[in-house]
């Protein structure tokens, strides 16, 4: 039987950085606010005095088991999908927090050319630049409408970094300065130099400098300890939920956390949410939580499979083009890196944090002129250090052999004296590229998994080749005396390994052509708000989470506004208006 709560103003579903930032800036102006959370509770003193390798880096302490729930993939249509198993390959986190507690903390912009994209691209190349399949769209908010809350979300985190100088203008600097730099970074940014790019410190979520962000919440100063990427900061220096957001929304006492709140679907009568219907995970006890406004503030593959669950809007249909939901699929899958040996130089690879890096957007966005070219958008180059830990980091030249004396002889020679030189490109939809319900595969409570149809494009080995030749050419700079570039494979292998998956509930200028509205609100739902990546129509060249908090601070305005003017939508659909979308 579901036991009924009391009706509170708002719901979130998921208490990482998109159900925090809800949570704190509703709470504070007033409003009762649950958050429910499938995982347990966290909190920094859980990191403390835990800096295992083994137990984070190798068997995901902090990330989701794919046994009972994950997602499955296929290539094209005419394959049957299977379910990813391998952690390795799906790195997805849990708990309070989410991926905000586990992530590396690169906290880049996306370029203004990324909201006007195909508006843009026309404008410059003609239509016939577009490949065929290619479903590229403009996403209906521009860089300056966006720019106040990417300063709103630096500063909540205590960004430190370099501008980019080939980026737009900013309202105010990044509130620290940026992270202290290793030889091998300064290494890289001298040649970059001397190759007549624009290299800059990268923006990172980790504070060079003791801090105090907006809300009084206090972040520390990185001792690049190294423990980042799929660890907690014990030391409270990267940005985290759990030491931002989260602790401010419970100050006001209008906070309310359910963990081990697994939600099942959202409620809704006619175009209105009533609330959703969650499981507690531990006695299967299933409970109604009525509210005001439903915000769906989990990762990209829950948000889409919950609105698919729920029948909510219609759902994409590759062979006819018919339905939004699902549609847009993109991430950063797969972007091998081009590695350096030297003989001479030697580095210290251990130190340093997951963000610590320098990078350059010379080949990103439309900062170079794409005529002769037979791909659209770009990527970066980059360098990081985020600490090679010796278990999950063994590197020898090829031909080398994989055990015996001759590897351990060359394991220890280069452990520290070879670099990735690496890049991060856009990813653009395509029309067979999209999200629905798998036929086959369900989760323990009998729901269909999530199934991604994806797999490699022409544009997308042509941008990867072109941009893995400039990272080669940094690396010859640099003084490498062994250069191995690794293989894009000809097809994807359903490694999804960065946890940026984005699309499925795009944004958009109407009804037509996306999802939610600049305000993250659904069009034809107007109290059900969808918060996160889901929201991307395509990826841009770096990492999604600043666009996605900027993104969210913005809903968390519309969500007040909707409150406080009892309703409505907050952007008016436009039927007469061209979607922009091919």
């Amino acid at each position: 039987m579901v036991k009924k709560m009391d009706k509170v103003d708002v719901v979130t579903v998921g208490v990482g950085w998109t159900g925090g930032i809800i949570a704190a800036e509703l709470t504070k102006a007033g409003y009762k606010v649950v958050g429910l959370e499938k995982g347990h509770d966290r909190t920094i003193n859980d990191y403390l005095y835990d800096r295992n390798e083994l137990k984070y880096s190798s068997r995901g302490e902090m990330m989701q088991d794919l046994n009972n729930n994950t997602i499955t993939y296929r290539n094209n249509l005419d394959q049957k999908a299977k379910p990813v198993r391998n952690k390795d390959s799906l790195v997805l986190g849990t708990s309070v927090g989410g991926g905000g507690s586990h992530w590396a903390a690169q906290t880049h912009r996306y370029f203004g050319y990324d909201f006007e994209i195909r508006n843009k691209m026309i404008e410059k190349y003609g239509e016939d630049k577009i490949p065929k399949g290619m479903i590229l769209k403009d996403w209906g908010i521009t860089y300056d409408e966006l720019e106040p809350y990417y300063d709103r979300m630096e500063k909540t985190m205590g960004v430190s970094g370099e501008e980019d100088p080939l980026a737009e203008e900013r309202s105010d600097s990044y509130p620290t300065s940026p992270n202290k730099l290793p030889p091998s970074m300064k290494l890289f940014r001298e040649s970059a130099e001397n190759l007549g790019y624009h290299p800059f410190v990268r923006p990172t979520g980790i504070a060079s400098e003791q801090y105090e962000n907006p809300d009084g919440q206090t972040i520390e100063a990185c001792q690049y300890c190294a423990f980042c990427s799929n660890f907690g900061c014990d030391w409270g220096a990267k940005a985290d939920p759990i030491i931002t957001v989260i602790p401010t929304a419970q100050e006001t006492g209008n906070f309310e956390l359910r963990t081990h709140s697994e939600v099942k679907r959202v409620l809704y009568e006619g175009d209105k949410a009533t609330g959703v219907l969650y499981a507690d995970t531990r006695t299967g006890q299933e409970y109604e939580q009525p509210a005001d406004v439903v915000v769906l503030t989990s990762f990209v593959f829950n948000n889409v499979r919950l609105l698919l669950l729920s029948e909510i809007g219609e759902p994409y249909n590759p062979k006819n083009g018919k339905g939004i939901i699902g549609k847009h699929f993109t991430d950063h899958h797969f972007e091998p890196i081009t590695r350096g040996f030297f003989d001479d130089k030697k580095f210290n690879n251990y130190i340093g944090s997951g963000g610590l890096g320098v990078c350059f957007t010379d080949y990103g966005a439309d900062h170079f002129d794409h005529s002769d070219v037979n791909f659209l958008h770009g990527g970066q180059i980059e360098i990081q250090i985020g600490g090679n830990g010796p278990i999950s980091n063994n590197p020898v030249p090829e031909g080398t052999p994989t055990w015996g004396e001759e590897f351990k002889k060359q394991s220890l020679k280069y452990y520290n004296r070879y670099l990735d030189v690496s890049f991060k490109m856009a990813t653009l939809p395509y029309e067979d590229h999209y999200m629905d319900l798998d036929p086959t595969y369900k989760d323990d409570a009998g729901d269909p998994l999530i199934r991604c149809t994806y797999d490699f494009t022409d544009d997308y080995h042509a941008r990867s080749e072109f941009l893995q030749n400039k990272c080669y050419e940094v690396l010859e700079e640099m003084g490498a005396d062994i250069i191995e570039k690794h293989k894009l494979p000809d097809h994807f292998d359903g490694s999804f390994l960065f946890q940026h998956n984005g699309g499925g509930a795009v944004m958009g200028d109407s009804p037509e052509n996306s999802a939610v509205n600049n305000y993250s609100q659904m069009w034809e739902m107007d109290n059900l708000f969808v918060c996160g990546a889901s929201a991307f129509p395509h990826f841009g060249i770096t990492n999604p989470t600043l666009t996605v908090g900027a993104l969210t601070y913005r809903a968390s305005e519309g969500i007040i506004d909707y409150l406080d003017n009892e309703g409505g939508l907050l952007v008016s659909s436009n039927k007469e208006k061209q979607t922009n979308e091919v």
